[in-house]
């Protein structure tokens, strides 16, 4: 039988949600599941000490090595890294990062196939770079390189000689000189990029945008987890869930967006999902990938625009996809382990 290891930083699976989904897709699909931290690794004896779910406990045994391991966070410690870094150099993992926003935008650049798509995107190594990015632009996003879930996040407008900054919905006007001592200090704290402003919103004036959530199967092939909008609240600059914003289910609201051409930007969205996730894919030399989160907008000209790509993307409760996220993964991870080890598939 297969063995599979979820390795998580957190030293109990009650308090990681998505472990008990796992755990109950892996019964069912005839595999062998447990949960584990880098503390009980025990790398001379090649064993783990790990958990099971039963009975509606998590108990603990002691493993072998598994065959393949599904990394559900990042390492939190040194020694803990250098565990991380034991095991997948001898063990297949299913997740990979993808890098950061630059290196990203930089990589689908380079690939050519969907550069056309990218908006136009600068690195903020100095003020001068903002200035020059507004002369070309009017309405510019400042985001960090790291960012996630919308944070740090500005909209800078040019209005005549002044400059409006939108910081999480709270409105400040600046000068010229005011605006670059703003930009000075951020760029001080951490790594920004500089992005034009592409106004995505609907008939209510929210802005909007579609997370295309993917997955490799038991083939590792491309699949469609799930397609959902997210909407800004009245006044923001993004919609990310984990900033305010609020989803909803995507055929309806297509129907109630886009009217008798709603169905067309559907198969649209499922095109580009699983055509951007293949050449993506492919631009990793190193590793495969196995889960992306896709974020993309749609301009009043209907034109598709490529926000930001994401690895470990969540998915919101309200689709109660969990058990969905989990089936993909443990079929990919099954995938890896019959190809890593050549064992049986029975």
């Amino acid at each position: 039988m297969i063995l599979i290891g979820m390795l998580h930083h957190r030293a109990e699976p009650e308090k990681v949600k998505k472990a008990y989904a796992y755990s109950v897709v892996a019964k069912a699909e005839g595999v062998e599941f447990f949960y584990f931290t880098p503390g009980k690794v025990d790398i001379e004896n090649q064993k783990i000490i790990g958990k099971y779910y039963e009975n509606g406990v998590w108990i603990d045994k002691e493993y072998p090595f598994p065959d393949v391991i599904y990394n559900a966070s990042y390492p939190v410690g040194e020694k803990a890294e250098r565990t991380f870094d034991y095991l997948s150099e001898r063990i297949p993992f299913t997740s990979h990062s993808i890098g950061d926003k630059l290196s990203v935008h930089k990589r689908i650049k380079e690939g050519e196939d969907f550069k056309q798509y990218l908006i136009p995107t600068l690195e903020l190594t100095n003020v001068k770079d903002l200035l020059d990015m507004i002369i070309l632009y009017p309405k510019v996003i400042m985001k960090p390189i790291s960012g996630h879930q919308g944070e740090s996040i500005f909209f800078i407008e040019k209005e005549d000689d002044k400059f409006k900054i939108n910081d999480s919905g709270k409105i400040s006007i600046y000068t010229k000189e005011e605006l670059l001592d703003f930009a000075l200090l951020k760029i001080q704290e951490q790594e920004y990029i500089v992005q034009r402003f592409i106004s995505c919103q609907i008939k209510s004036g929210h802005v909007f945008d579609f997370r295309l959530h993917v997955q490799k199967n038991g083939e590792g092939k491309w699949v469609i987890t799930s397609i959902y909008p997210r909407i800004g609240p009245l006044g923001s600059i993004t919609s990310n869930l984990g900033s305010g914003g609020y989803t909803a289910y995507l055929d309806h609201f297509l129907q109630k967006e886009f009217n008798d051409d709603w169905f067309n930007v559907k198969r649209s969205l499922e095109h580009f999902s699983l055509s951007f996730s293949n050449h993506f894919d492919s631009l990793y030399d190193d590793f495969p990938l196995d889960e992306l989160g896709i974020d993309v907008g749609i301009d009043e000209n209907q034109r598709l625009w490529l926000f930001e790509v994401n690895w470990r993307p969540g998915i919101p409760i309200i689709f109660n996809g969990e058990f969905d996220v989990a089936r993909n993964t443990i079929h990919y991870a099954k995938y890896l382990a019959l190809n890593n080890k050549n064992l049986p598939s029975n």
